[in-house]
């Protein structure tokens, strides 16, 4: 039994990581191999499941759909030399008998399609929410979007039909709806970006003025987090400026891979000061936490480490983010989105994150009317109320790592 997992971008070796290991907690007779299409597969390590294939990190980071300049950048830097080696290695891996977990979008299906094996996959970037919810088609949807009929290509729809293509699991039930108008093998199992997150109750029901907590996601890519740390800092002095009354804790979550200096030093010069971190009635399990305070009144937490417990604790995220924000909004939160200079976190990402995620992020142009926008959500209850439900059904259930590892050993072996 030998399974590639061909993922094509960070998100999706994060994701990609999750399935496998529960594919290996599920059975010790499978050979699993991985192939990150994009950048060097970081996240597998952890696994120590081995690399097969050529790997290397182009200039856009995976977002040439972003920009036409960036898919440039990535040509002069071998992208389709790599490309070429890239189908000879899922070629050599079909002719040795395996099968192939295709995780992420469009590339790595067409690669599971070319190798001549039979294959599974993982959509995680595409849902029928950019182009309509519940209710029907978005009034930004055009006519000719509605007349393909799905977020989804005809030429992917084709990939996800061929006979070798035994099992596709889209990210969010209105997705697995859609797709089953076409002879595509689709199972509705739910979005594994939530596991982990299982024990992150929402903390929505016990916001007081008393004691308000507020995430800071500025995403986890050098140099652009560094960028857009520096914007949710211009938002911090309008949130304490709207929000008199409130005693705030703000939760910087920031990568582990990110230098920490970048973050404490623009902190130093918005006149933020260093305070100690047990003076904070804060339960966070970071030993090496930065803790500053403003105007000692307001604290702010800088931590690498208590990723997860930040989404738990926080009321409110302040976001510049893509799987970070989807997992706020999936715990039932709203996420205050600030659009930057990219290449991820653009006004063109922003404006699609409002689309996929619903009434759960809030787009604000510029980082000085965040403060007006976040009291406006805290006197909604209703609001609130509505953002809980969309946040939670358009993210889904945790637990789906497992059973997409499930039935992919069940339809591949």
């Amino acid at each position: 039994m030998k399974l590639l997992i061909l993922s094509n971008g960070h998100g999706e070796d994060e994701i990609a990581v999750r399935i496998a290991e529960q594919l290996q907690l599920l059975s010790n007779q499978l050979e699993l191999v991985a192939f990150p299409l994009v950048g060097t597969g970081k996240a597998y390590h952890s696994l120590n499941i081995p690399i097969r294939g050529p790997v290397q990190s182009m200039p856009s980071g995976g977002f040439i759909y972003m920009d036409g300049r960036q898919l440039l950048g990535d040509v002069q830097k071998g992208l389709l030399q790599l490309t070429l080696a890239q189908h000879q290695t899922v070629r050599r891996w079909s002719l040795e008998g395996g099968r192939i977990l295709a995780v992420g979008d469009i590339l790595p299906v067409l690669l599971a399609w070319l190798s001549n094996t039979d294959y599974a996959f993982v959509g995680t970037a595409k849902s029928e929410y950019y182009l309509r919810d519940e209710q029907g088609w978005l009034p930004q949807t055009s006519s000719l979007e509605r007349r393909l009929g799905s977020y989804y290509f005809p030429w992917e729809r084709w990939l996800m039909s061929r006979p070798r293509c035994k099992a596709v699991f889209p990210r969010d039930t209105l997705t697995s709806k859609i797709l089953q108008q076409w002879p595509i093998p689709v199972y509705d199992l739910g979005n594994p970006m939530m596991d982990g997150l299982e024990n992150q109750i929402s903390s929505t029901g016990n916001i007081s003025k008393e004691s308000l907590t507020v995430v800071l996601l500025p995403g986890s890519r050098a140099p652009e987090a560094y960028r857009n740390w520096e914007i949710i800092l211009q938002s911090l002095e309008n949130i304490i400026l709207a929000l008199k009354g409130y005693r705030i804790t703000f939760l910087a979550a920031i990568a582990p891979s990110l230098s920490i200096d970048s973050f404490q030093v623009p902190l130093l010069a918005h006149n933020w000061h260093p305070k100690p971190l047990e003076q904070l009635h804060i339960s966070l399990n970071d030993p090496n936490a930065l803790a500053f305070t403003y105007n000692h009144k307001i604290n702010l937490i800088l931590s690498q480490n208590a990723y997860t417990e930040c989404l738990g604790l926080g009321n409110i995220a302040i976001a510049m983010a893509g799987t970070a924000t989807e997992q706020f909004v999936g715990l039932g939160k709203p996420a205050i989105i600030i659009p930057g200079e990219g290449p991820q976190f653009t006004l063109q990402f922003a404006q699609n994150q409002t689309r996929l995620l619903g009434c759960s992020v809030i787009l604000v142009p510029q980082p000085q009317q965040v403060g007006h926008t976040l009291k406006a959500i805290l006197n909604d209850p209703d609001r609130w109320q509505e953002i809980d439900i969309v946040g939670k059904r358009r993210m889904g259930k945790p637990g789906a790592a497992l059973r997409i590892a499930r039935l992919t050993l069940e339809k591949l072996f």
